[in-house]
């Protein structure tokens, strides 16, 4: 069997959403449910890849450093839990830069692809706004799904607006996991 990939956002899906950034670890609080979430997928041979739009650093609220170092302790807190991050992709870019790699362009996605050549027709995104479940449709994933942990008001009616719908809405991470591996281990052998 090919293996099988899920791109998951990162504040408002795996961790708390900030509206003044979360620019150091003690800013980082994992949502409930989202370490088992990742431990479940991971147990289920899932490879977990983060798409995250980090403008903290184009912003000088951070270094590349210190975003280095929050996402090695998330990694490391993920594998305590039983789970594995296999690879985080981020755009240090502000939405002014006009680069092709802040969500909701498709250029993470895409690099991620190309690096682990993965077949994103058969990925699913999870993310919490508007701009991960376009960056899902750009991209040409399978799937995207919305969870409500985050930026979801603000998602509906933004993606309404743009009449873009996501394949499912979850309650948080762990419960997209659960659908995740519902509707995906359901596939034949030749879409994984």
């Amino acid at each position: 069997m090919a293996k099988r990939f899920v791109f998951l956002d990162r504040d408002g899906v795996i961790n708390k959403d900030s509206p003044d950034y979360v620019k150091s670890w003690s800013e980082f609080e994992f949502l409930p449910g989202s370490l088992d979430a990742i431990r479940l997928l991971t147990e289920k041979k899932y490879q977990v890849v983060i798409i995250t739009n980090q403008s903290i650093i184009n912003r000088k609220m951070a270094s590349f450093d210190d975003l280095e170092f929050i996402h090695a302790m998330m990694k490391k807190a993920v594998k305590e839990a039983g789970g594995e991050i296999k690879d985080i992709f981020f755009c240090p870019h502000t939405p002014e830069d006009g680069c092709s790699c802040r969500k909701p362009e498709p250029g993470l996605i895409l690099q991620a692809r190309n690096k682990y050549g993965i077949d994103v027709s058969n990925v699913v995104m999870v993310g919490d706004s508007a701009k991960d479940i376009e960056c899902a449709r750009r991209a040409g994933c399978r799937y995207a799904i919305l969870v409500k942990t985050g930026n979801y008001e603000q998602a509906v009616s933004a993606l309404k607006e743009k009449k873009i719908c996501p394949d499912h809405i979850a309650r948080n991470l762990y419960e997209a996991a659960g659908w995740i591996i519902a509707n995906m281990d359901n596939c034949p052998d030749n879409c994984n």
